[in-house]
């Protein structure tokens, strides 16, 4: 009887949370399920597998026995461990539910690895990681046993401080600690606000096009999202008014629109200002990536502009520092503390405090300010590189639009092509990319892909990918 090659079986993650012997066990289980091991097949000795793999024989055995008690091996002592005869295993089958005719909007794509264009994420390589483990090894260190108890359910004294300060420095935002309220990421943010301020029922300004995920946390909310188009200068007030004067909230993102990346010109800022004054709305501002301008200095927050308390301002921290760290905020009016102490209290669990403690000293050693000055050049370096290798091997096939920052760019596809059938093609070859239709609400035909350029190193990477989407037109 031969014995079964681990090389059939997928790699350990030494950098996981997830331990060692629990790995090996969820392999060897997913392996039999799979038909990759039969029943009564032989699998390596506790001690081959130990050689193979340069582990301690004890995690090995740990798997083993885990294996064993579950069912899914046998060990027969001189004829070694084999699996279970008989044992009939199959795989979950997720189940397909079926799509309705409505125009809700297509998922996002959201890749649990790294591809390259892939949209969201900041450029991980340059990411200050020594000194990040030397400010957790000093948080830790400093942990008291009340650190350990539950979080704070409005965000950490110390860092809703940072964020406060911060704000006033870089957005121009005058606010107090305690108008600060620190999230689980935007997501968290967005549900805060609607169990706050909103009721079922309710109409909201959605730009258009707009981010997908905030229309379906609305809709999932029974909120009806009331789609507003985008031209040059943002979001078009008249035409908001004209589709929904009496609505409760407007979504925006004024710094660069997502997707567009256009910002929100001064008069339309005031006209919305305006409305939502005269109509006891509320204006979310997503302030996303706003430090990232590469023509000019950034745009001051449209909150900065609020003088009767109606913006609500959310900003994240996966866009500057990493998305895994799930970590948002919101900065509300000084009449309305009251009323989100009150929802964070009902909804809330606090976000992990030792993160949190991690971020505000990252802030206030300087960290924070000098790594984003640095990704500020760097993410214009890279944009450039970006868009001249691309252009150099795709000009006759796309027109990058022009755009004073963010972290993507804009493809506008030539020759009539398909922006969902390239990118559905992108994803099959490994790349990632999000076509404009999938962000258009009844959408008009333009077709244009999102990629990202803040992990494209240089000119030279650019064009060998942009050869490989060649080969996908």
């Amino acid at each position: 009887m031969s014995v079964a090659k681990t090389a059939n079986i997928s790699p350990l993650d030494p950098a996981a949370t997830e331990p060692l012997y629990r790995q090996i066990y969820v392999r060897f289980r997913d392996a039999i399920a799979r038909g990759v091991l039969k029943p009564g097949g032989r699998i390596p000795s506790a001690r081959a597998l130990t050689k193979e793999l340069g582990l301690a024989r004890g995690t090995i055995e740990a798997a083993y026995s885990l294996l064993s008690a579950e069912g899914y091996i046998q060990p027969r002592g001189q004829a070694g461990t084999i699996v279970t005869p008989g044992l009939k295993l199959r795989m979950p089958v997720a189940s397909v539910i079926p799509r309705s005719n409505s125009d809700i909007v297509a998922p996002i794509f959201h890749p649990d690895s790294i591809l390259p264009f892939q949209m969201g994420l900041p450029a991980l390589d340059a990411f200050p990681r020594k000194m990040w483990a030397r400010l957790g090894a000093q948080c830790v260190r400093a942990m008291q046993p009340r650190d350990m108890a539950l979080p704070p359910t409005y965000g950490l004294p110390a860092l809703r401080a940072e964020i406060a300060a911060y704000l006033q420095v870089s957005r121009g935002i005058s606010c107090a600690p305690r108008q600060i309220f620190v999230t689980s990421g935007y997501r968290h943010t967005i549900g805060l606000i609607v169990h706050a301020v909103l009721k079922a029922g309710d109409d909201v300004w959605f730009e258009n096009p707009g981010y997908p995920p905030t229309r379906k946390i609305l809709e999932h909310m029974n909120i009806a999202a009331v789609p507003v188009p985008v031209d040059r200068e943002g979001v078009i007030i008249s035409d908001g008014i004209k589709a929904a004067p009496q609505a409760r909230a407007a979504v925006v993102t004024p710094a660069h629109q997502s997707p567009l990346s256009v910002s929100l010109s001064l008069s339309r800022r005031l006209a919305l200002l305006d409305w939502a004054s005269q109509n006891n709305a509320w204006v979310i501002e997503d302030d996303y990536d706003g430090e990232y301008r590469y023509v000019s200095r950034p745009l001051p927050a449209l909150k900065s502009l609020d003088r009767d308390g109606r913006v609500l301002y959310t900003g994240t921290f996966s866009k500057v520092l990493f998305p895994s760290i799930r970590l948002a905020y919101l900065a509300v009016p000084e009449t309305q503390i009251e009323r989100f102490e009150q929802i964070s209290q009902a909804f809330a669990g606090g976000s992990p405090a030792l993160t949190q403690a991690i971020v505000a000293a990252f802030i206030t050693e300087g960290c924070f300010a000098r790594h984003i000055q640095r990704m500020r050049k760097l993410y214009a370096e890279r944009r450039e590189a970006t868009i001249a290798g691309l252009e150099s091997v795709l000009g006759k096939h796309i027109r990058i639009d022009s755009q004073p920052g963010g972290m993507h760019l804009i493809l506008r596809l030539q020759d009539q092509l398909s922006d969902r059938h390239l990118a559905m093609r992108m994803r099959e070859d490994g790349l990632y990319a999000e076509a404009l239709t999938d962000w258009t609400i009844g959408g008009d035909g333009v077709s244009a892909l999102f990629v990202s350029f803040t992990n494209i190193a240089s000119q030279g990477a650019a064009e060998n990918l942009g050869r490989r989407i060649l080969r996908l037109i």
